[in-house]
């Protein structure tokens, strides 16, 4: 099973012309990994991605979630967990003492903090202060990624001056993510205020006919202001990752 220095290696053999491309392809016929028993670790997902494979915590258990941090706190040069409890990160620091952890965001953080690629900003905004640890996950998601992040928080529709107030943060971002439960409206209203792409993310805040967010989820769905795409609920990784995806390729 190739490791993922010895991946470089035939990269640059490649590059200096000392290996055939068909040789060289011959040799990765099937990605590598490393089996762990219960997990198997996509350990070359940064060089085809450009950012490593991502822990998700929530139906791990905690020796499941250490064994799998370690592993890849040994080959990739960062190392990030999403939806980690203050137990998980306990856990994780008896093994990994170098590790971080974002309590809003429930993130834990291992390795290098590469620069920002980019001056240009994605704004994080959420209609209420209970959708902030979903709108503080993608955040931190996308400066992991190297993006320079705005947040505005808690300007929701219900008090949309506090929005229109602070309308300098939308129209110097390049994209946006909105983070918003209850019945997710906010995501129509900045997605008609601007000319950049929107990332909704509905959130499971709200009363019994909000249904854990699905109706924020489909009013989001509905939305008539175009360019608004819509991850999935409660997804703030997922916002934070495309995000970040959007504003590295448009540099």
């Amino acid at each position: 099973m190739m490791d993922r220095n010895s991946l470089r290696q035939l990269l640059e053999q490649v590059k200096a012309g000392e290996l055939d491309v068909a040789d060289a392809l011959d040799r990765l016929k099937s990605f590598p990994y490393e089996d762990l028993g219960f997990a198997k670790l996509d350990t070359h997902r940064d060089l085809r991605r450009g950012f490593p494979e991502v822990i998700f915590c929530k139906g791990k258990t905690i020796p499941q979630v250490v064994g799998i941090f370690q592993s890849l706190a040994r080959s990739e040069r960062s190392v990030m967990a999403t939806k980690a409890s203050p137990e998980i990160f306990e856990a994780v620091c008896k093994k990994c003492p170098e590790a971080t952890y974002n309590e809003s965001a429930q993130i834990i953080l291992a390795g290098e903090r590469t620069k920002e690629k980019t001056a240009k900003r994605i704004a994080v905004i959420s209609a209420g202060t209970s959708d902030i640890p979903i709108a503080e996950e993608a955040a931190v998601t996308a400066e992991v990624m190297s993006n320079p992040v705005d947040r505005l928080y808690d300007v929701g529709v219900a008090g949309i001056h506090r929005l229109l107030y602070n309308k300098d943060t939308l129209f110097k971002a390049n994209v946006i993510v909105v983070v918003a439960g209850m019945e997710g409206a906010l995501a129509s209203v900045v997605g008609g205020m601007v000319d950049r792409p929107v990332v909704a993310v509905p959130t499971s805040v709200g009363y019994g006919a909000s249904f854990h967010g699905l109706a924020a989820l489909l009013s989001m769905l509905n939305c008539c202001a175009p360019g608004v795409a819509v991850m999935n609920i409660d997804n703030g990784f997922g916002a934070g990752y495309f995000a970040a995806i959007v504003n590295q390729d448009e540099n």
